[in-house]
């Protein structure tokens, strides 16, 4: 398959640079031999989004906050939550980063007791409470034939929820600022409806979605509203507060009953760690796994996993308490001016225009160019950029390396570049370019195939 073979071509150079191990060796290598690989190929990885070149990816990235989660997770290295008997600092952690993030999100607002678990990051955080409504209304309502109900700008992660769950996802329209259609959502709404959702923000385009209306739909009809906020969660508290226009999202609005929010993205934690937030225990106790008769003795698990890296959950404590409430508004006000600078730069370069009206995360489209020919351009100016689909367009989530010296403006002059390369040569494709375009009008089940073929070549020796 073509599109399979170019994306081939495009991992096949830095692969041909390191030794391949498709067995065991005979005997173990030197400790140092090993390290000096690692180092090698880190090497080759680390300069561009330590220097801003990344879209999200990488959300603090100072080396002293880096040297700080690394001191934190040698010494918990081998905790494991499974076993608070031998690790209850593990449960200290995990406990206390769902109460700050709980706070944080108007539990004081709630009327009860807001609670939750630490999970593996967003796409876990999402499934878990897609799991959890569907047991909730089973158990309460009855329902065999479960439903959601959240806009086509939603997480993919409710897609995979509703295949592993055999959940109907009804995917409903955007209005014009690629916003959540609150009355295509109430159309949308039947019997066997057992949550709607929306994102602050959503990924593809930035925009926060009209949740107090999504958020009174779901009360009305006496359903779950979940609010996606894994992007937004350690942003929008603080950018409300800095004066942004911010919509309530969170606990203050009596018809959410769910948030996620990933302490591993803007709460400046290691990578993988996020929190999911229910209004009421009684939701919770629908997330957890437990069996009493099983000859292996008593087993409970919150989340899907066993076993966890106890370590994690350190660096998210640790990291939330070193940012503290001033550390992550000066974050918040750092990144929300240098996506000011940025978006009154993307609207002054001929061709482009922003998709809605984000606060960070900025999607690009165009009228009049081949957009992922823009991003491909881009790229060999060292950026790695997003590509959307439905429109076509990319985006860049900014993070706290954009907020750095020169990094916008660098950003904005090799846009201009490439937006005028693009203009004045219109038939030129290269790199990815033609693979996103192909992608974007294909049949979807012929983009799958290739997505398919794609982690297959990730795990090729």
């Amino acid at each position: 398959m073509d599109l399979l073979a170019s994306l081939k071509d495009q991992m096949k150079p830095y692969r041909d640079r390191f030794p391949s191990h498709p067995r065991l060796p005979r005997t173990g290598r030197p400790r140092e031999a090993i390290l000096a690989e690692i180092a090698a190929m880190h090497e080759a990885e680390a300069p561009t989004w330590q220097e801003g070149y990344a879209s999200g990816a990488v959300y603090h990235g100072d080396e002293g906050h880096i040297a700080f989660l690394n001191q934190v997770y040698a010494l918990h290295s081998q905790s494991n939550p499974l076993h608070p008997d031998l690790w209850p600092s593990t449960a200290k952690f995990e406990a206390e980063v769902v109460a700050m993030t709980a706070q944080m999100l108007g539990a004081g607002a709630a009327g009860g007791p807001v609670c939750g678990t630490v999970t593996s990051g967003g796409t876990e955080s999402l499934l878990l409470a897609m799991k959890t409504y569907r047991d909730w209304a089973r158990e309460t309502k009855g329902i065999t034939a479960p439903e959601a109900v959240v806009p086509v700008s939603a997480h993919a992660a409710f897609d995979k929820a509703a295949q592993y769950f055999g959940i109907k996802l009804i995917r409903t329209p955007l209005d014009a600022g690629y916003r959540a259609d609150v009355q295509a959502m109430r159309a949308a709404i039947t019997p066997n409806t057992v949550v709607i959702a929306g994102s602050a923000p959503g990924y593809p385009h930035g925009v926060i979605d009209p949740i107090p209306e999504i958020a009174a739909l779901a009360a009305e009809h006496g359903i779950g509203c979940h609010v996606d906020a894994c992007l937004g969660g350690f942003v929008l508290p603080w950018a409300e507060r800095l004066g942004y226009p911010v919509p309530p999202f969170d606990f203050r609005l009596e018809g959410v009953t769910s948030i996620s929010a990933d302490t591993h993205k803007y709460g400046y934690g290691a990578k993988g760690a996020s929190v999911i937030l229910y209004r009421s225990r009684e939701l919770l106790h629908h997330q957890y796994f437990t069996v009493a008769d099983w000859p292996g003795g008593l087993y409970f698990s919150p989340t899907f996993a066993g076993s966890r890296p106890g370590a994690l959950s350190a660096t998210a404590w640790a990291a939330m308490l070193a940012m503290g409430e001033e550390g992550y508004m000066e974050a918040t006000r750092r990144i929300l001016a240098a996506a000011d600078r940025l978006k009154a730069g993307i609207r002054e370069i001929p061709g482009l225009k922003i998709l809605g009206d984000p606060l960070w995360v900025i999607a690009v489209a165009s009228d009049d160019l081949n957009i992922y020919q823009v991003m491909e351009e881009m790229a060999g100016r060292g950026w790695r950029l997003n590509g959307l689909h439905r429109p076509p367009a990319f985006h860049i989530a900014l993070t706290l390396r954009h907020a750095e010296p020169g990094v916008v403006d660098r950003f904005l002059a090799d846009l201009r570049a490439a937006a005028e390369h693009v203009a004045a040569n219109p038939a030129k494709q290269t790199g990815m370019a033609p693979i996103y375009g192909v992608a974007a009008s294909a049949p979807p089940e012929l983009v799958r195939q290739v997505l398919t073929g794609f982690i297959d070549l990730l795990y090729e020796v």
